[in-house]
């Protein structure tokens, strides 16, 4: 297994991720997005994951509420250039990814998948 979590280290649901595969005793990779944003690359192999960059965008964010909510708009090059709307924490296994912290069902898939 090769997991990356993509998150901020203010937010509970990037802890809890870690915490997650921290319990397990399952290496991974922290990369903090207010030290380190997602790079072009990066951005595109999740989004070609999940299938919509939409998928991606935290509705919840201040910055979403206060300017996108009621815009069109390009959502991977605004969340290239505003990465404080990214849903997270982002997990990728592989080309596998989650995003959001109630994936633990998908995260033990993974677990016994490495097993077999």
């Amino acid at each position: 297994m090769n997991i990356q979590i993509f998150g901020r280290k203010k937010s509970s649901l990037t802890k809890k991720a870690e915490r997650f595969f921290s319990e397990r005793r399952i290496k991974f990779h922290s990369v903090g997005l207010d030290e380190k944003p997602m790079s072009r690359g990066e951005l595109e192999s999740v989004i070609s994951a999940t299938g919509d960059a939409l998928q991606l965008i935290d509705k919840e964010s201040k910055l979403y509420k206060s300017k996108f909510a009621y815009l069109q708009f390009d959502a991977k090059e605004e969340l290239l250039e505003n990465q404080e709307m990214l849903k997270l924490p982002i997990v990728r296994n592989g080309r596998k990814v989650t995003v959001g912290g109630e994936c633990q069902d998908e995260w033990l898939k993974w677990i016994e998948e490495d097993k077999g």
